[in-house]
């Protein structure tokens, strides 16, 4: 369990920074820039990565995770605090707080500043719904973008409900109502899910495919179910896997073909649309066939939003395979350049599940014996009743 909730968590960080410095290319541009797909941690995109827009002044590459892995953590601290299933209630009460009162070291800033002086646009719209808009939790996410905000940092529901799709899928989907609605709510509980499938007994990239289809819903299932018949095809292939993964989920997609210069309808709500990293993520997992480091590397020469859609799919093959899927050089680096203990956050998530599936046992106990007697109640007759 913790093995497998450290591979995830590691996992996720390592595909997050490795993605960092190529995000929001096309491919074309990543081979130009580097004179080959990328193959490992790599430096900024441009030299004069201070002053370069659109991604100035954040030092994207050199090992430093983005937002992705720093929200990831956050929700991991709110698990250890709560320590029992999260609601969107407790993102109002714990995570906001965390966001915008403990400055803590920031990778891509190189110094110590709030998390809220990083995060997304699409991120910072939790805090004014809920610090200062004072909205009900449960619908803060209503009106914000869109997008993955919420889906890339989901995981640690998946651990904390590992084995349990079913739950994963419900408890981040309430969690996710504070920052997201539409199918950007929806790929938060379905990539969750995932990572709970990934740990039952036996899990493959299929099963973990099967487990996510069997519970996403509208665009987000059928974007998943075209992307994922891709995939199979190109199984094993991803050095020409991206541009197949990028035509199937193309009609779900709607920021367009231009990354950086998205279209009218780009991140508005939808039942026939999907986020792309999502399903992105799942088939590079078929492609790589669960490996780790074939996994995330196509993820991260895919281009577009690759440090998110690495994120996610380096979280899937570390929870299939554990913390030793992970490259040892890779982990090693990203957890010296960003200042970051990588392997606790895994190991507290692993502790905390332990203690939730211990409460869940025996509130299941109560309610078994509580709907027993009333089962055994005999049905009251008309002459009763009167």
């Amino acid at each position: 369990m913790e093995d497998r909730a450290i591979g995830a968590l590691v996992g996720a960080a390592v595909g997050d920074a490795l993605g960092g410095p190529v995000e929001g290319r096309t491919p074309e541009e990543i081979v130009k820039r580097h004179g080959g797909p990328v193959d490992g941690i790599v430096g900024p995109f441009h030299d004069d990565w201070r002053t370069a827009r659109p991604l100035a002044p954040y030092h994207k590459g050199d090992g430093h995770v983005t937002d992705d892995t720093l929200m990831t953590h956050a929700l991991v601290r709110v698990y250890e605090s709560v320590r029992d299933h999260l609601d969107a209630y407790d993102i109002a009460d714990h995570l906001v707080p965390d966001l915008i009162g403990t400055p803590r070291w920031i990778p891509e800033l190189e110094a110590e500043a709030l998390p809220l002086q990083r995060i997304f646009l699409a991120e910072k719209w939790i805090v004014a719904r809920l610090h200062y808009g004072h909205a009900d939790p449960r619908e803060a996410g209503v009106g914000n973008i869109v997008n993955c905000g919420a889906a890339m940092y989901m995981a640690p529901v998946g651990v904390v409900n590992a084995g349990n799709p079913d739950r994963a899928y419900a408890e981040a989907l309430d969690v996710a109502g504070a920052h997201q609605s539409s199918y950007g709510r929806e790929a938060a509980g379905v990539f969750a899910a995932a990572v709970a499938a990934a740990f039952m007994p036996e899990a493959t990239p299929s099963s973990v495919v099967v487990q996510a289809l069997r519970l996403a819903k509208d665009g987000t299932r059928a974007a998943i179910e075209a992307v994922c018949e891709a995939a199979a095809a190109a199984a094993g292939d991803p050095a020409s896997a991206g541009a197949a993964l990028r035509a199937a989920v193309a009609p779900f997609d709607t920021v367009g073909p231009d990354y950086r210069n998205p279209s009218l309808g780009a991140r508005r709500p939808s039942r026939l649309h999907s986020v792309e990293e999502l399903p992105i993520a799942l088939g590079m997992l078929l492609v790589g066939r669960g490996d780790y480091r074939t996994t995330v590397l196509g993820s991260v020469n895919y281009g577009r939003d690759c440090d998110s859609i690495a994120t996610m799919s380096g979280a899937l093959a570390g929870a299939l395979r554990g913390a030793s899927a992970v490259p040892d050089e890779w982990s090693r680096e990203v957890a010296r350049a960003s200042r970051l203990d990588l392997q606790a956050p895994g190991a507290a998530l692993a502790t905390v599940a332990r203690e939730v599936f211990t409460r869940d046992r025996a509130r299941a106990r109560t309610h078994e014996q509580a709907f027993t007697a009333i089962s055994a109640i005999p049905a009251m007759t008309e002459a009763g009743a009167r």
